[in-house]
């Protein structure tokens, strides 16, 4: 694509998650395809500023696709049409001179509004400090053969410490759900040799705190895998309902 583009924007604006928000129309002229999503709202709120009006608020922080914190439901797909990007990687080359483009935050009842764009993800920490984490010892670094762990287990557990708890999983689920999420970092412990200390609690521990937080079932549509930015894999929930079952069994053989 060539030249600049003109857009025409629906905007999500909420002062906070007590009061009622609504859509706002802008249009926005002069945007470079090569610009970033997360750069194009930069100019819009520019602009608005210009104008004398209020900025929109919006989460970001490293935009390379590290921090999960651009989190923008746009025109109803999670960080937007393309797959395995976050809104921060996305760029205005995947829009058309003349579109008109709908940005909502995550819509779920753990994900509460905190304003405009913004939404509260603390329910996701919640559930990690529940039993995302190992006990070990601390100190040197140990020699990496010291530990041997099998390729393929290694792989899976990157693969699934690659979710990036941005939220994406949750947005795109009709129901909410956080297994996708809760699964990855049940999984990511799981199969390697420091996770076994916490294993037969920790999956009990932390599906307990995703229900207690308020997000909903899992219904296999496979929604969250396919938006996720990371692409974590739908087997992270079969494994974690595996973890889960266990713990369950051991505890009530106690």
């Amino acid at each position: 694509m060539e030249g600049n583009m003109s857009l025409s924007l629906k905007v999500w604006r909420q002062s906070n998650k007590d009061t009622a928000g609504g859509f706002e129309n802008y249009k926005l002229d002069h945007v470079s395809p090569d610009m970033s999503f997360l750069e194009m709202f930069d100019v819009l709120n520019e602009q608005l500023i210009e104008e004398g009006k209020e900025p929109v608020a919006f989460d970001h922080d490293c935009r390379e696709g590290i921090c999960g914190a651009c989190s923008m439901y746009i025109n109803g797909r999670p960080h937007g049409p393309l797959r395995g990007v976050t809104t921060c990687q996305l760029h205005m080359r995947s829009f058309n001179d003349g579109d008109t483009i709908v940005v909502e935050p995550w819509r779920a009842k753990a994900f509460p509004v905190i304003k405009d764009l913004v939404v509260d993800r603390d329910s996701f920490d919640r559930v990690i400090s529940a039993g995302g984490f190992i006990s070990v010892n601390t100190g040197n670094a140990q020699d990496a053969n010291s530990l041997p762990i099998p390729k393929e287990a290694a792989d899976e557990a990157f693969s699934a410490a690659a979710c990036i708890a941005c939220g994406a999983c949750v947005a795109a689920c009709k129901n909410a759900s956080a297994m996708l999420f809760v699964s990855a970092k049940i999984s990511q412990l799981a199969l390697l040799p420091q996770g076994q200390a916490e294993r037969s609690i920790r999956a009990e521990k932390m599906v307990a705190q995703m229900d207690a937080e308020g997000f909903g079932n899992c219904t296999n549509t496979g929604a969250c895998s396919a938006e996720c930015p990371k692409e974590i894999g739908q087997i992270n929930i079969a494994r974690m309902n595996r973890e889960y079952l266990g713990a369950k069994f051991s505890s009530s053989a106690v």
